[in-house]
């Protein structure tokens, strides 16, 4: 039928439950909100039984075959959810799609996964899936979108606050939506319905962001320069490795070298972006970058990760950390260093 943003799901599911609503994506909260939509619908048309099927190491697929031709003891229709803890293997595939074909009326299904690489999304089975049903993506909440996201929570529970008391509240939860639902929550409870006290709220607020080297490569891409040095401390404090920081980094700047060689062959931007394989939200924040980030600063990048590296494996002196710093500095606009010596 269909692909719908999580936060369409609701209104799609108004006019019918399909047949198979697959939600996969690695934000546990925005997975977990789309889930619940669609329990609540099945719960309105009488789906009242539910079977939840953990598909893990030696899981069969003959066992989603049976649960959905053996029928409900306790109700006339049900809900089967099936988990995914890993990348669905093809037979798995395969026998959803079947499945689907001749799905009784009075079941329903429910898959939840990770992320689906294109490889699956692109294979013909997902794409019989996609046809039987609703696939629902759900990306991280990007960092622009973050204090309008937060606003809106606020408001679903009667409260509000000033910029500056969301930009507060933004800086301290980043990277975390399910521990900024929780924060808001909370604030929820601790006062009272209207415009949020600016001290007390300070207070209340726990510093719970938690980063991954890919929210500084997109603070970096984005020209945020002050977002990337905030997010580089935090993975330091954090123990994240400085390996595992450059290689997100100078991957960035490749993909960057890629584009621009693309452009330089007259080859449309589309073609270019999908030949280097960025889609999605990212596909924004690359054309963003394109016209801050040319040529000569996507080389010194990758100069100054390669002489990063080196400090990094205690071939040259320095600290890596600062390097690192320097080199999301880069990305991020600042002026360019002299070429590092290796």
């Amino acid at each position: 039928m269909a692909q719908v943003r999580p936060e369409a799901l609701p209104g799609r599911l108004k006019s019918a439950l399909p047949a198979v609503v697959w939600i996969h994506g690695d934000e546990p909260l925005f997975v977990q909100e789309a889930g619940d939509a669609v329990r609540a619908r099945a719960r309105e048309l009488q789906f009242d039984e539910r079977q939840v099927l953990q598909v893990e190491r030696g899981f069969k697929a003959d066992e989603i075959r049976n649960e959905v031709g053996s029928g409900s003891l306790f109700a006339a229709s049900k809900l089967i959810e099936i988990r995914f803890a890993g990348k669905p293997a093809k037979d798995m595939l395969e026998t959803i799609a079947a499945l689907l074909e001749q799905l009784p009326d009075e079941v329903r299904l429910l898959v939840t996964s990770a992320r689906l690489d294109r490889a699956t999304t692109e294979s013909a089975n997902f794409a019989r899936i996609n046809r039987a049903g609703v696939v629902v993506a759900v990306y991280p909440l990007e960092r622009s979108r973050l204090k309008g996201w937060i606003a809106e929570r606020l408001r679903r529970q009667g409260q509000s606050a000033d910029d500056a008391t969301l930009e507060l509240i933004a800086a301290r939860v980043e990277g975390n939506a399910l521990a900024a639902d929780q924060e808001i929550r909370k604030l929820g409870l601790l006062f009272d319905g209207g415009e949020l006290p600016v001290e007390q709220t300070r207070d209340a607020v726990l510093d719970v962001a938690r980063y991954s080297a890919f929210d500084l490569v997109d603070a970096a891409l984005s020209g945020d320069r002050l977002r990337s040095v905030r997010t580089l401390a935090g993975l330091e404090a954090e123990g994240e490795a400085p390996p595992l920081v450059l290689w997100a980094l100078a991957d960035a700047v490749r993909t960057l070298m890629r584009l621009h060689e693309g452009r330089a062959s007259r080859r449309g931007e589309s073609q270019v972006l999908r030949e280097a394989r960025v889609f999605g939200p990212r596909e924004q924040l690359f054309r963003g970058a394109l016209p801050r980030i040319d040529q000569v600063r996507a080389r010194r990048a990758l100069q100054m990760a390669a002489h990063t590296d080196t400090i990094i494996k205690g071939l040259n002196p320095g600290d890596g950390w600062q390097a690192l710093g320097a080199l999301a500095l880069t990305i991020a606009g600042a002026p360019v260093l002299e070429e590092p010596s290796t």
